[in-house]
């Protein structure tokens, strides 16, 4: 089997610090370096839409929810996991490349609502698919359905563990 970086990590440790356990980096540091990796390809797929990693969270979020796709900027980044003012911001630089606009909200004069434009509406249609295939690219070396949804299973409970312990 091929060696990665966090193998020559862990044999570098076990010769500086043989008491140390490091088992558990080999999970959380391939975890870590497989999110930077992703990261880094949606990144590339996106910018060539004019999208970064950001942008099109709140793009896709917007989306999802169903016509007429909006939402109260709290909720938005109670789903994104933001700062008020971080998603303030987002919305901002959104709003002004035309991919969202805020609205008064009806029920409460004091609030906005940001919904997706056409535009935006578009470009996550068009976006979507695109960014699906060819992370699914990044999937191939799972070959039956089984090796796929044990991945799944397991990268699940890991998450589930992770966001019932760590808040």
């Amino acid at each position: 089997m091929n060696q990665d970086r966090i193998d020559k990590i862990l044999k570098q440790w076990q010769q500086e610090s043989p008491q140390l356990d490091v088992a558990s980096l080999a999970v959380v540091g391939r975890v870590l370096r497989i999110a930077r990796l992703l990261e880094k390809h949606r990144e590339t797929v996106l910018a060539e839409f004019g999208l970064n990693v950001w942008s099109f969270d709140v793009l896709a979020t917007l989306r999802r929810q169903g016509s007429p796709y909006q939402l109260k900027p709290t909720d938005l980044y109670s789903l994104l996991m933001l700062s008020s003012g971080a998603m303030t911001n987002r919305i901002d630089r959104l709003e002004q490349d035309g991919i969202v606009v805020r609205l008064r909200d009806s029920g409460d004069r004091r609030s906005v609502i940001v919904q997706l434009t056409p535009k935006g509406i578009q470009l996550a249609d068009t976006v979507m698919p695109i960014l699906l295939e060819s992370e699914q690219q990044l999937l191939t070396q799972f070959t039956t359905p089984d090796d796929q949804e044990t991945l799944i299973t397991l990268l699940r409970q890991f998450l589930v563990s992770l966001e019932n312990t760590i808040k």
